[in-house]
């Protein structure tokens, strides 16, 4: 194999899914919460749209980057939210939110470079910077003030090989928010020393309270600033696979050579049912954030009343991410991987092992699945760690 193969590793998160599925088919009863991915179906109105572009054969290649449409309803969207303004020259449509920090990666970053990313962090940076010979410079958050990550903390570890921090506010997997005021100052720390700021919107919408906001909204800040969006998340469209990124058009245009040699254009049929998503009712999000409100209401302290176990209370998103140090050393348990692994071969139920997201004490439990396989998920792993000792 290739050595850039090599340097990556296999999506953990797609891997207790796969695992998962495979006792299913089997016969076995598992409670999954390993997957990021809202259990509300896609809005009728964006699955309409989609009927109608079938209907009208709306079904050929389109540009590399997109449809002008498509990238006409994102710079609406995201102008209409945060004040922004970006032109579609500025936008480029990818197949979902990954491809579209994939492709900033691979135009970005040159071998040696250092890509800053604070912990825990989404399972796919680390393994996209290693894939463009970069090298990740890890940035520890306060678990103690529910991960709290400032401007100063980055600003520590910046060198001059420092190529991009990536901030990803609402956090995958704490649910963490940086505050608005340390995100403008980092913003003003790395544009003076010409260090791109990548900003991970995909739960942007998911805030449990004050109001979204953009670090791209700020004036002058589009030379350094680099969005990365989706609509997977916030209108249930997860499989659709449409993401979209908003920087310079240099960027823009060296993506889009990138993207005219890998995947070509986004899927056409999904592109209409995206500009559907953008430009029609905004409804569906406030009731999706209340249902996630009410399950992390219950699920924090449920998982509190777990022996050994503690969890800091996720400001936004929608997962748990709780310690279990004091549960893994009663049961004599080396890591949070062997703790999953057991989990889901002895009490069916899955969640994604830390070690994924860069910690050695957490597991990750979505709760973007009903109350009903919350509460029956949450008993069966209190009564497992109560088997422990």
């Amino acid at each position: 194999m290739a050595d850039r193969i090599s340097a990556i590793s296999v999506s953990s998160t797609m891997k207790v899914m796969a695992d998962a599925d495979k006792l299913r088919r089997e016969g076995v009863d598992v409670v999954d919460f390993s997957a990021g991915e809202p259990d509300f179906p896609t809005p009728d109105n964006i699955k309409q749209a989609a009927i109608r572009a079938i209907d009208g054969n709306f079904t050929k290649y389109t540009p590399a980057p997109g449809t002008l449409e498509t990238k006409q309803a994102v710079v609406e969207r995201h102008k209409a939210e945060f004040g922004t303004d970006y032109k579609p020259s500025e936008c480029i449509i990818t197949v979902g939110g990954k491809h579209v920090l994939f492709n900033y990666t691979q135009a970005l970053v040159n071998p040696g470079d250092e890509v800053i990313i604070p912990v825990p962090y989404w399972v796919t940076y680390k393994d996209i910077v290693n894939y463009a010979g970069g090298k990740c410079v890890f940035v520890e958050t306060d678990e103690k003030e529910g991960f709290l990550l400032t401007a100063d903390m980055i600003e520590k570890n910046i060198t001059p090989k420092t190529r991009i921090v990536i901030i990803n506010s609402p956090s995958n997997p704490s649910g963490a928010v940086m505050t608005d005021e340390e995100f403008e100052k980092l913003y003003h720390i790395t544009a003076k020393r010409g260090i791109f700021l990548l900003t991970d919107e995909c739960y942007s919408h998911f805030l449990y309270d004050g109001k979204p906001w953009s670090v791209a909204s700020l004036a002058n800040s589009k030379p350094t600033v680099l969005v990365a969006g989706t609509v997977s998340k916030t209108y249930a469209m997860t499989g659709w696979r449409i993401g979209y990124g908003l920087a310079p058009e240099a960027i823009i245009g060296a993506m889009t050579k990138l993207q005219s040699h890998s995947t070509s254009n986004p899927t056409s049929i999904a592109q209409k049912a995206a500009v559907e998503a953008l430009r029609g009712s905004q409804d569906s999000i406030p009731g999706m954030l209340a249902e996630y409100r009410k399950r992390r209401d219950f699920v924090i302290p449920r998982l509190r009343q777990i022996p050994g176990v503690e969890c800091s209370m996720p400001a936004g998103a929608f997962y748990a991410y709780p310690n279990l140090r004091g549960a893994l050393t009663r049961g004599g348990i080396a890591t949070p991987l062997e703790f999953a692994d057991r989990l889901l071969k002895e009490a069916s139920v899955a969640v994604v092992p830390g070690e994924a997201f860069g910690t050695n004490d957490h597991v990750r439990i979505s709760y973007a699945t009903s109350m009903h396989e919350l509460e029956r998920g949450l008993d069966r792993i209190h009564k497992f760690v109560e088997t422990l000792g």
